[in-house]
């Protein structure tokens, strides 16, 4: 519960948050360069320390009305967010939460590095070459973006803080999980069989910012947020940097870009919003069971008709007119090699073992233009699988299929499927560890 002294503090720093509009904050942050010039202010000055109030308690960390103030303006300036009396509650909250976070996990990542002695806090070097990193993504040094920032009453500190926690946790998660973590063949293979039966419906490129409603405190906050989100957007707001701040999901970091999304990868109340949408509009808010989504739809293609199928053959040559005792001894010969193919990798190499087997690659080819003997094996066939003994005129075949996409957009790549995949895993390994933290803490707002 908030204390009185702490609401008339917080409308303080709301009046003051408020006159940045006055004093210059721009109306839109540009898309590649959240972080916008100003015009040239003071930066206002850090607040009487014995003037500030309590604004949360992490286990005896202690989060100032001036950290809760500062961590808005931040919040603004690089999510491009106008302030109004509408959203500034909700600003604040967020705020809080993000601070609130990072309190719990650098508290546990500075427990970890003294238990196992360790360095997993980024340096002050470290955290410099992320600075000089986002700057030259907006064209400008690091010093010239932090005294943007400062122009716009935001402290070095503040941002300093955000980068460092960032980046320590992500190391933190990726160095202990990463290489534990084993994507499987059958994880990307049904991956794979995903894409391709759903290739043929129509596909949408996709941007999206998810309010968990567990964190922001349940369904009618997280709706509410979203509403304001979506405002603030139709007024100029980022839609990805507004990702960066707000959006829950995993692709966060990446200004919620999900790439090209097929009906099914979605809940289903976000595939009935894809449909009506044309590209280049933004949704209202979707409320789904754990959240609420907000998705742009930045560009929309027909499924693919042709379905393309990479194989490679194992073959025993035989006549057309070869006597019914060759062809039983060729299909014998095959039926006791299938097992063995367990790959497309070394498919070649097991079959160069076996006397008067030849094997090659075919090549990608669309399914239609198949023989037809080879028609119904590529069709019925997953990735990876090998065909029973196929006749045709030339001899006895085994066909295996080593990759099946539709025709249209490049479909993934292994590697690629797998860095999605795992990608996925950290992440939601990410979320359950901080939420752990953050159940066993004592946290105290005010």
């Amino acid at each position: 519960m908030r204390s009185a002294r702490s609401v008339t503090t917080f409308a303080a720093s709301a009046a003051s948050i408020l006159a940045l509009t006055v004093a210059g904050l721009p109306a839109q942050a540009r898309q590649a360069a959240p972080l916008v010039d100003a015009p040239p202010a003071a930066a206002e000055p850090r607040a009487n320390p014995l003037s500030e109030s309590v604004a949360a308690v992490v286990n005896d960390d202690i989060i100032s009305s001036y950290d809760l103030m500062q961590r808005m303006r931040l919040l603004m300036v690089t999510s491009g967010l106008q302030p109004t009396q509408e959203n500034l509650p909700q600003l604040e909250q967020e705020a809080l939460r993000s601070l609130i976070d990072e309190h719990v996990q650098m508290q546990e990542l500075r427990r970890v590095e003294r238990e196992q002695k360790i360095t997993i806090i980024s340096t002050e070097k470290e955290v410099d070459e992320e600075i000089a990193s986002i700057a030259q993504g907006n064209k400008m040094t690091g010093e010239q973006l932090l005294a943007s920032l400062a122009a716009q009453g935001v402290s070095a500190d503040t941002w300093r803080a955000q980068i460092r926690a960032e980046s320590s946790w992500q190391n933190w998660i990726s160095g202990r999980y990463g290489s534990r973590l084993r994507i499987g063949e059958d994880q990307i293979k049904a991956f794979e069989r995903r894409l391709a039966d759903s290739a043929s419906k129509p596909q949408y490129q996709v941007s999206e910012v998810f309010i968990d409603a567990v964190r922001v405190g349940g369904a009618e906050v997280a709706l509410n947020g979203a509403r304001q989100l979506v405002g603030q957007m139709q007024q100029g707001a980022p839609f990805a940097a507004v990702a960066r701040q707000f959006s829950a999901a995993s692709t966060a970091a990446n200004g919620g870009d999900a790439g090209w999304v097929s009906p099914g990868e979605m809940p289903a109340e976000v595939d009935a919003a894809l449909e009506q949408l044309r590209p280049g509009q933004l949704s209202a808010p979707i409320p789904v069971k754990d959240g609420v989504y907000i998705v742009y739809l930045r560009d929309k293609r027909s499924g693919a008709k042709a379905t393309l199928v990479d194989l490679k053959q194992v073959a025993v040559g035989l006549p057309k007119d070869a006597p019914e005792a060759d062809v039983q001894a060729a299909t014998a010969l095959l039926a006791a090699l299938k097992p063995k193919l367990t790959s497309c990798q070394t498919l070649e190499a097991e079959a160069g073992k076996v006397n008067g087997v030849v094997a090659g690659d075919l090549g990608e080819a669309e399914i239609g233009d198949l023989a037809p003997s080879f028609q119904a094996a590529a069709n019925s066939l997953n990735i990876g699988q090998v065909s029973d003994p196929i006749r045709t005129d030339a001899g006895l075949h085994l066909i295996a299929v080593c990759g099946k996409r539709q025709s249209g957009g490049a479909a993934p790549s292994h590697d690629q499927i797998e860095n999605r995949l795992k990608g996925q895993q950290l992440a939601l390994i990410s979320k359950r560890y901080l939420r752990d933290l953050r159940n066993s803490a004592t946290i105290e707002t005010r």
